[in-house]
């Protein structure tokens, strides 16, 4: 089965750190891979941390990692965040 989002095992590595664009109320859920970042559009509202919940899920699905092992460490309240893995 193919997977909507690039091959990101490289990544999943305890201690590794992610920089990731988050934009919020795109019209569909989507991660992409631009150089030196990732780009997750998600459906939800900036409102109330649901953005981040829904990049951490989606990032989490790509990476195939429990969310729990995901921690935003920078850019919680902006649009540019850093997401470390945990081990």
């Amino acid at each position: 089965m193919t997977r909507p989002w690039p091959e990101l095992a490289h990544l999943r590595a305890p201690g590794t750190e992610i920089a990731l664009r988050v934009i919020p109320r795109a019209r569909r859920t989507a991660l992409e891979v631009l150089p030196g970042r990732l780009v997750a559009r998600v459906t939800a509202p900036p409102a109330d941390g649901r953005a981040n919940a829904a990049a951490v899920e989606l990032l989490a699905a790509a990476l195939d990692l429990p969310k729990s092992h995901l921690a935003i460490v920078r850019g919680a309240a902006a649009r540019d965040k850093v997401v470390r893995v945990l081990g």
